[in-house]
């Protein structure tokens, strides 16, 4: 079992960034690619990210390159999503994901966060 924890969520205006963090104590954390999804009402959850175990690659949704950033740092067992240029289309539920394999837009990862929630108001 792994525990993610979330948070940096919050109301932004559109335009604006929020940095979002995720920590997972307590384990090998070097060991899991970690992900990041969303889900906005009435959507299924979407791929945003994701950042390969030594964070030395990374791989996003079109609808958020150029604009997001994953970085992680595996002594603070922690994977931050940077948003940048937020839109209201934007507004979602975000869960960090982590997999011992590798997590793209078809695979979630064997484990989810509660998630922390983003709204970009227009």
């Amino acid at each position: 079992q792994v525990d993610l924890v979330e948070s940096g969520g919050g109301l932004v205006q559109a335009g604006g960034s929020l940095r979002l963090s995720c920590v997972a104590p307590g384990r090998t954390f070097s060991r899991y690619c970690m992900g990041w999804f969303r889900q906005a009402p009435g959507k299924e959850r979407e791929f945003v990210g994701a950042i390969t175990w030594s964070g030395d690659t990374t791989y996003y949704a079109d609808s958020v390159k150029g604009r997001f950033t994953i970085s992680r740092d595996n002594v603070k067992e922690t994977v931050y999503l940077q948003m940048n240029s937020l839109k209201p289309e934007d507004t979602a539920v975000y869960y960090c994901t982590a997999d011992e394999e590798l997590i793209s837009s078809s695979h979630g990862g064997d484990y989810w966060g509660q998630g922390t929630q983003v709204t970009v108001s227009s």
